[in-house]
């Protein structure tokens, strides 16, 4: 068993494979779900399971950045109003 494990985990995740992932990827809100199935289940090769974990961590960063630069955009707006002596948006 363990032989068939490190066998499966030496090989090369293949091209067809890689081509599928990509394409469900672009799925929206599919692709949340499998980059969690994959980044997180036990059967899943190495590689790919780096790679949706990796994919998870920039989404984070960019949800998080994307979230800053909202709450700066409407401060920005309510300072703007202010300004303009009390003018509502």
């Amino acid at each position: 068993m363990n032989a068939q494990l490190a066998e499966r985990e030496a090989a090369p995740v293949s091209l067809g494979d890689w081509f599928v992932t990509l394409l469900i990827l672009a799925i929206p809100l599919v692709n949340i779900v499998m980059l969690f199935v994959w980044g997180f289940a036990d059967g899943t090769h190495p590689s790919k399971r780096n790679f949706c974990r990796a994919y998870l961590i920039w989404m984070l960063i960019g949800l998080v950045i994307f979230t800053l630069f909202v709450i700066l955009g409407g401060m920005a707006a309510l300072m703007g109003a202010h300004a303009m002596d009390g003018a509502t948006l």
